[in-house]
C-alpha cells in the first residue's frame, strides 16, 4: 500500500490526519527525519513517565532507551489506525510492567525531578517574595510526598492525564483497562491528592 493510502486511512473524523501517523509511515518508508521530529516531539514526556514511576534515574534511562528501540523494531508493523501516542506509551507501560513482575518493587514515587522541570514548574520567579517562594516550594513538595502515597494504578493513571494530556479513553487503551476503571482511578487520586495535601498543609501551617 502506497504512502498516501496509509495516511488517507489515518484521517479522523475531522478529515485530518494526525501530524504523528503521517509522521511514523513517513519513518516506515525509510524518513529518517521523520523519525527524528517524532523523538524530539515524545521524548521529555516519556522520560517524565518512566522517572515518576520508578525513582530510578538510570533505570528510567534504559527504559526510555529500550521504548525507542522497541518502537524502531516495530516500525514495520504500524497500523495507521493507531494514534501514535497510544502505541507509544503501550510500549511504554508494558516494559514499565515487565519491570514489575522481574523485580517486584515497592510502590514508590520519584522524588527525582529533572533540573529543568525544577526550575520551569516548581520554583517561583525571582520576583517573588521570600515568603511567597516558600510557600510554592513547600507545597510542590507537599505535593509530591501525596502523589508518593498513591496506588501504582491510580499514579500512572493520573500522570499520564495530567503531564501527558491523555483522555481516560486513551489511558484506558495504554494500560488496558476499561474506561470506566480509568475514570475511577483519575477521580479517586484527584480526591486522594486533595485530601492530603489539605491536611499536610495545615499540619505545617501549624508548626510556623
Amino acid at each position: 500500500m502506497s504512502l498516501e493510502n496509509r495516511v488517507a486511512e489515518a484521517l479522523d473524523k475531522r478529515g485530518e490526519a494526525d501530524s504523528d501517523q503521517v509522521l511514523m509511515l513517513q519513518y516506515m518508508q525509510g524518513d529518517m527525519s521523520a523519525f527524528e521530529s517524532l523523538y524530539q516531539k515524545h521524548k521529555g514526556g516519556l522520560y517524565r513517565y518512566f522517572v515518576r514511576q520508578i525513582g530510578d534515574l538510570q533505570l528510567a534511562e534504559d527504559l526510555y532507551q529500550d521504548t525507542w528501540g522497541r518502537v524502531i523494531k516495530a516500525a514495520a508493523s504500524y497500523e495507521a489506525s493507531a494514534k501514535f501516542t497510544t502505541w507509544l506509551y503501550r510500549i511504554a507501560h508494558n516494559l514499565l510492567i515487565d519491570h514489575v513482575r522481574a523485580v517486584k518493587p515497592v510502590d514508590h514515587f520519584s522524588e527525582v525531578f529533572t533540573e529543568e522541570q525544577d526550575a520551569d514548574s516548581f520554583l517561583p520567579s525571582d520576583e517573588q517574595a521570600p515568603e511567597t517562594q516558600f510557600i510554592a516550594w513547600t507545597k510542590a513538595q507537599l505535593l509530591k510526598h501525596c502523589i508518593s502515597l498513591l496506588p501504582t494504578v491510580q499514579k500512572e493513571a493520573l500522570l499520564l492525564n495530567m503531564e501527558a494530556g491523555f483522555t481516560a479513553g486513551t489511558i484506558a487503551e495504554v494500560v488496558g483497562t476499561s474506561l470506566e476503571a480509568t475514570k475511577s482511578r483519575i477521580r479517586y487520586a484527584n480526591q486522594s491528592l486533595k485530601t492530603c495535601v489539605m491536611n499536610k498543609w495545615q499540619e505545617v501551617e501549624s508548626e510556623r
